[in-house]
Parts: structure tokens; C-alpha cells; sequence
């Protein structure tokens, strides 16, 4: 939903930002809104984040807008490897650096920095501050946000290796053992998740995917040998097809929730695949094809007694046996 709303706010911009500005009928059609909605627009644009609009009457009725000159003039001499940034772009770029914080205290971070005070020398007089306003709309979450000071180095060695297809040799403390391996990899490609940095990588000597943590690689050395990028590979499909961070063999689940979750459940998409099945009672019955049987019973647990595993039994079993573990260790003895 935010993604649409920013988008719509850049296309406006970017609209008013052409040296002829734009209408309200083209403002209408191409950002898909109505006549009042533009105008609210128009309205926030210069009273919230305080744009100048120039404004032309137009033969036969209607009106023109545009951003006064003095607040573009000045972007078309920004180049970027060649390419003019209108304001549009502009926009976008400083929305962006509000998620730049997972990087916080890293040289990673600090050149993203570096790079915006560079280009704010190109920014015309009053629009940094503008700008400063349209970064705020949208507080971007650091909760559980993982610490990669230090780890520039890594990263950067990770990133050649990647650019370059080199199999890796790494250690990694692995929490699952409390144990530090080492062994080769084929690194693929880097993800976010929940505030974490992690990486894609073919294991060498088994060919199969894993995930990797990458706070939790110790250290990383490049051979000489080149792999070739599985074809196959397809890490936006693997991520939209995974629940958590956990992904394994596709897993078809139905999970009953209460009446008072359904609002809840309902107004999400949790797997490609999904279908909600409403009950005479207000309750629904979520099915989903997704993957990850280890995140899902975590999620189904945190619903407490307003969801339950309806299938399949082997996942049914899991959570009764985590029940039956959490009530013992308050004390509570089971008896079957």
C-alpha cells in the first residue's frame, strides 16, 4: 500500500516538474485518481511539504501547474554516469535514504552519506529541506536491526566475488551447533530481511541453496576458481514462496482463526498461493502454498488459542508438541 502511495507521489512530482508542467486531467489519468484527490494532492504538496506551484489558466477553462523554476532550474546539470535526474528521481533517491540505516555506522552507510552531500550541492536553495520532508513520510522500521560495523571489509569481498562469480572459502558460526565451519560456497546474491543482512549461496560440495547470515561469517577468502550462476536460481521466487527465513519443500497448510484475528489475517497476502474460506461464525480458514514448516508453526503459535493447524497432521503434531513442552515448563502436567 505505501509503495502505491509513494508512487503516486514521484509521478506527481515528476508530472509538475516538466518544463510544461502538466493538468489537472493528466494529473487524473496517469496517476489514476480523481478530480478532488488532485487537488488534495496539489493542496499537500504545497502546504505539507512547502513545493511553490506556478499556476496558468487555460484557454477554454482548466488550469496548468508546474514547480516554480527556481526549484528545477538546477537539476538538470546533475548527472549521474550520464544520466539527467529530474525531480522526480530526486525524491526517490531521498526516500530511499531513510533504509539506508541498516547500514548505520558502516562505511557502507557513511558513503551513502558522502553521496548525498554531494548531490545536495546541485540541489537549488529551499528544496533540501522539502526534501528532508518527503524522506519523513514514511518512518522506515530498525527494530531488530542487526549491528555491521566492522563488517565493511567482508561485505565488500562478498560483493567482488559475487560481480565476479568466485567460489569462496568461508567460516561461519553456525547457531544451530553453536559450532564455526568451514567450507566453499558459490555466493549468489544478497537479501534483507527484518532489519538482517543475508546471502544466497550454492553450497560446493552438494550443489543446494542455503541462506547465510552475514554477521555471522567470520571470514571469507576468494579462490581462483570461477563458478558458473545456477540458471535456475530465481531468489525472488524463493523468497515469495518462503514464509520466513526458512524455506524447504512446498508445504500446503490450513490454519483456523478466530473471529477476532479474521480482520487481521484477512487484510494480508501471506503466500502467493492462498485462498480464505469465511465461517458462519466469523472465524475463516486460511490455505496457503508456501514453505518453511519451522516459521509457520512460530507464527501459528504466536496467535495463541485463536489459530489452529488444521493440516497437515505432521505440522498439527509440531505445535501440539510445542504446547505440551511450553505448559510443562510452567509446571503443568499432561495427562493423555
Amino acid at each position: 500500500m505505501r509503495g502505491l502511495i509513494l508512487k503516486k507521489f514521484i509521478q506527481g512530482i515528476t508530472l509538475l516538474s516538466q518544463p510544461t508542467g502538466t493538468t489537472v486531467d493528466e494529473l487524473e489519468r496517469r496517476l489514476g485518481s480523481q478530480n478532488r484527490q488532485v487537488y488534495r494532492f496539489l493542496a499537500t504538496i504545497k502546504d505539507d511539504f512547502g513545493f511553490i506551484l506556478d499556476e496558468e489558466k487555460l484557454d477554454g477553462g482548466g488550469k496548468r501547474f508546474s514547480l516554480a523554476t527556481e526549484q528545477c532550474k538546477s537539476l538538470s546539470d546533475v548527472k549521474v554516469l550520464d544520466l539527467n535526474l529530474n525531480v522526480g528521481e530526486v525524491v526517490a533517491l531521498h526516500f530511499l535514504r531513510g533504509h539506508a540505516k541498516l547500514f548505520k555506522g558502516t562505511d557502507i552507510g557513511d558513503g551513502i552519506e558522502r553521496a548525498f552531500t554531494k548531490l545536495g550541492a546541485f540541489i537549488p536553495d529551499g528544496l533540501a529541506d522539502k526534501l528532508e520532508r518527503v524522506r519523513s513520510l514514511f518512518v522506515p522500521s530498525v527494530r531488530f536491526a542487526k549491528d555491521y560495523a566492522g563488517k565493511e571489509a567482508l561485505i565488500e569481498s562478498l560483493s567482488e566475488a559475487i560481480l565476479g562469480q568466485h567460489t569462496c572459502v568461508v567460516e561461519y558460526h553456525s547457531f544451530a551447533d553453536d559450532k564455526t565451519k568451514k567450507y566453499q560456497i558459490d555466493p549468489l546474491r544478497f537479501f534483507e530481511r527484518d532489519g538482517g543482512l543475508y546471502l544466497f549461496v550454492r553450497a560446493t560440495r552438494f550443489g543446494d541453496i542455503r541462506v547465510l547470515a552475514v554477521e555471522r561469517i567470520v571470514q571469507i577468502e576468494a579462490t581462483d576458481s570461477a563458478f558458473v550462476y545456477p540458471i535456475d536460481f530465481d531468489p525472488e521466487a524463493l523468497l515469495d514462496r518462503s514464509f520466513g527465513m526458512f524455506y524447504d519443500d512446498p508445504l500446503e497448510v490450513k490454519i483456523w482463526f478466530s473471529a477476532g484475528q479474521a480482520p487481521y489475517v484477512r487484510e494480508r497476502q501471506w503466500a502467493q498461493e492462498q485462498t480464505i474460506t469465511e465461517q458462519k461464525d466469523g472465524s475463516i480458514v486460511l490455505w496457503m502454498k508456501t514453505s518453511g514448516w519451522y516459521d509457520v508453526k512460530k507464527w501459528v503459535l504466536s496467535f495463541g488459542a485463536e489459530a489452529q493447524v488444521l493440516e497437515p497432521a505432521h505440522l498439527q503434531d509440531k505445535v501440539k508438541n510445542e504446547v505440551e513442552k511450553m505448559l510443562r515448563g510452567y509446571g503443568v502436567n499432561i495427562i493423555k
